[in-house]
């Protein structure tokens, strides 16, 4: 009998809180090139927080996927940020219903005791601005991972 590797667990799914700018760049860096149609951008006032249903490419498992020669994979996963005071979007035309978006980053400009402000930027220069009384975001995998369907590692060109 041989000793298990760390490499033959099952991956376990996501499921990770932000409350500080150190959590939010381990998340922006996981979130790093996920898709999604601008129809999976749902935002509740009353409730005061904003839902993506994103396609995450698996950053946690490229190296290994690399090192073992197999494909790329992504998961779906649903990031909810709370506590918004107001939403600005520029852009983003969410009338057009066959958009699909691809984020690059998050970054936090912290105001004051706790408050500021949180933009969402995707390519092609759309940017979600959104106005928090906290920094407080959920990143959760909703489903099993899946091969990524273009089987490439997302390329950043210098």
């Amino acid at each position: 009998m041989t000793d298990a590797r760390f490499a033959d667990a099952d991956p376990s799914p996501l499921a990770l809180r932000v409350a500080d700018g150190d959590d939010l760049t381990v998340v922006s860096t996981l979130v790093q090139d996920a898709v999604l149609p601008v129809t999976e951008i749902k935002y509740d006032g009353r409730g005061r927080f904003l839902a993506l249903l994103l396609n995450r490419f698996r950053w946690e498992d490229a190296d290994l996927a690399r090192r073992e020669k197999r494909p790329f994979e992504r998961v779906r996963s649903l990031m909810v940020i709370s506590d918004i005071l107001r939403v600005r979007s520029d852009g983003i035309d969410r009338t057009d219903k066959d958009l699909v978006l691809e984020l690059l980053n998050i970054v936090w400009n912290p105001a004051e005791e706790g408050s500021g402000e949180l933009l969402l930027q995707f390519a092609g220069d759309g940017t979600l601005a959104l106005d928090v009384e906290a920094l407080n975001i959920d990143l959760r995998d909703v489903t099993q991972p899946y091969i990524a369907p273009s089987g490439q590692e997302p390329g950043h060109p210098a």
